[in-house]
């Protein structure tokens, strides 16, 4: 384990991972391994491949979410690449999981930049690519957009600002949920 990230005592968090399955299980994978495997920098609650069954209705899982995963999270990490944007299951596990009800504590959010985001300038992102309430969220300051990193230092202090931050802000969750996966360029 690195010795400032000792040194500076920031607490682990349990983190859920969104992201878009098919585009970026690779840097979904690599933060894991840099951050739950190497580093200790969290601990994983995220949903794994095949966890849940497709097929189910949209309530189901949307609940199943909910109640298995978020349940237990303080953090949402949105790992934002290319077309992350379009999936509905990113929408709905943001939305989620900062909703403040009786069984579920709102969490943290943050999103993190892939390598895989196309830009022409590595200090900007296009708010219209980035998921609708992700941005919402950058936009009222509850959550942060930060580049990927692989220091553990770094996304350890990312991650404990947005925890921080889940109790002192108040989230904008107003934006329509998503009834389908989007397509396009731009969602606005």
């Amino acid at each position: 384990m690195n010795n400032l990230y000792r040194q500076q005592r920031i607490p682990r968090h349990k983190v859920f991972v969104s992201y878009h399955h098919a585009n970026d299980q690779r840097y979904r994978d690599l933060f894991e391994a840099l951050f739950v495997n190497i580093n200790n920098v969290m601990v994983s609650r995220s949903v794994q491949i095949g966890d849940l069954d497709e097929n189910l209705a949209t309530e189901t899982i949307r609940q199943k979410i909910r109640d298995d995963y978020l349940r237990d999270s303080t953090v949402t990490v949105v790992l934002v690449g290319s077309q992350t944007w379009q999936r509905k299951h990113v929408d709905w596990e943001i939305g989620s999981s900062i909703r403040h009800t009786q069984y579920n504590p709102r969490s943290g959010l943050m999103g993190i930049i892939l390598p895989s985001y196309p830009r022409q300038d590595q200090t900007k992102y296009d708010p219209y690519t980035i998921p609708p309430r992700l941005n919402d969220n950058a936009v009222c300051g509850f959550a942060k957009l930060y580049n990927w990193s692989n220091d553990p230092n770094e996304v350890a202090r990312w991650i404990h600002d947005a925890y921080e931050r889940r109790n002192v802000i108040n989230p904008d969750n107003s934006y329509p949920s998503f009834a389908n996966n989007r397509s396009g360029a731009r969602w606005y």
